[in-house]
């Protein structure tokens, strides 16, 4: 098997589940992923190596510098040619992973002046660690070579808001809302600057989430594969300023 970040690659992270119709079980044992399943069947056919891995300090560099471009309105658009759309139908190697909300005010590639192929995206509501959004982030992290995965809030977020107002909600809305309202149990809800206070609070909430929920992502940030970062973003400003380290 092929392996990045000290786990398996891509043509072996997915698998379909066997004859028997039973859902395939994965845990860590010395680094590696090992399936509970009588038969794979390979659903991901592509490249299984990353040529060139950014380690994390770069790879904050690099976005950190993209945000200061669209802050100043200096943007160059990179990897966004035809050309470049041609060489991603080959593979994709993401230089950073970003968990973050869904709120249409936050483009990430935009306010990250990034291109086709260059981040791996998960954007949800508040942006919660849930259990698919860190099954995706192992997925990048441990099969695509992401070495770092930054948590982007924002400020005025409006599921930060829901989870501080306490009401209740219709249909699924309340359940992404009661994944925020952990975050905020060690705040003061009075206070002043609530609403911004609540929006680090979750940022750093959903970061510690990652690790303490996937024994993937523990793992690789115990043995120093990759970095979690929190950080937020100013849509008065359009400015990305970390938060966590």
């Amino acid at each position: 098997m092929t392996r990045i970040n000290g786990f398996i690659g891509r043509r072996n992270f997915l698998w379909l589940a066997g004859g028997s119709g039973l859902g395939v079980v994965a845990t860590t044992v010395g680094g590696s992923l090992i399936k509970d399943t009588q038969e794979e069947t390979t659903v991901a056919d592509v490249n299984s190596a990353n040529p060139n891995p950014a380690n994390p300090q770069q790879a904050l560099t690099r976005l950190l510098a993209g945000n200061q471009r669209f802050v100043e309105r200096k943007p160059q658009y990179p990897n966004q040619s035809r050309k470049r759309l041609q060489a991603v139908t080959q593979g994709q190697y993401p230089f950073a992973t970003i968990l973050g909300c869904a709120d249409s005010r936050v483009p990430t590639e935009i306010i990250f002046d990034q291109g086709l192929g260059d981040l791996f995206v998960v954007r949800v509501a508040g942006n919660v660690a849930s259990e698919t959004a860190i099954g995706s982030l192992e997925y990048a992290a441990s099969a695509l070579g992401s070495q770092l995965i930054v948590v982007l809030g924002h400020k005025k977020c409006g599921a930060v808001a829901a989870a501080i107002k306490n009401e209740p909600l219709p249909g699924k809305i309340g359940d992404v809302i009661e994944d925020i309202k952990p975050a905020l149990a060690g705040i003061n809800l009075k206070s002043e600057n609530i609403q911004e206070t609540g929006v680090i609070a979750n940022i750093q909430y959903q970061a510690e989430k990652l690790w303490k929920k996937s024994l993937i992502l523990a793992k690789l940030v115990r043995l120093g594969k990759i970095k979690i970062v929190g950080a937020i973003y100013d849509i008065d400003t359009g400015k990305v300023s970390i938060i966590r380290e």
